[in-house]
């Protein structure tokens, strides 16, 4: 049996977060939680600026984060994309090791602003005519607040560096 262990993500949009988080938890046997669908299922078409985002990404997270650690405690191990983009949300990451005494790991996705437009205006390009989308603009915008993981926040981090449009 695999030690229970709770995994978050770190990346800027496009970067391969939800792709690698797929992969880790058929890997880890785990229960996966993806903030994105979680939002958009509990608010559908409310979300429409960052801080309505951050307002009920915030709510989110409080939620649930009692389920997560009473199944980490349960001995299920969980992974979360969700973003760990800022110091501020991978202390809530820190809370949740904290209160279920589990391991985890933060992957770092380390990709470029140029190779995360590049996926964006792909992903961009698939979606529905009517589906919403992310701009240039808002990506700039968002990652502006991005604060890649430092040693003194003691994380145990894998970081992934892709370099082309096919690697996560």
């Amino acid at each position: 049996m695999r030690p229970t262990k709770l995994i978050f993500m770190c990346g800027k949009l496009a970067s391969g977060k939800s792709t690698l988080s797929k992969q880790l938890a058929e890997q880890e046997d785990a229960v996966l939680l993806s903030q994105d669908e979680l939002l958009d299922r509990l608010y559908p078409g409310e979300i429409v600026d960052i801080p309505g985002y951050v307002k009920r990404s915030n709510q989110l997270g409080r939620a649930i984060a009692p389920i997560i650690c009473t199944t980490l405690t349960k001995g299920v191990s969980v992974v979360l994309d969700f973003p760990g983009n800022t110091k501020r949300q991978r202390a809530w990451f820190r809370e949740l090791i904290a209160g279920s005494g589990c391991r985890h790991e933060l992957h770092w996705m380390d990709a470029s602003d140029e190779l995360c437009k590049r996926r964006l205006k792909e992903r961009n390009q698939a979606l529905p005519d009517d589906a919403p989308w992310t701009t240039e603009a808002e990506f700039d915008a968002v990652t502006a607040y991005f604060e890649p993981p430092s040693r003194d926040e003691g994380f145990h981090v894998v970081r992934h560096q892709p370099s082309n449009l096919s690697d996560s």
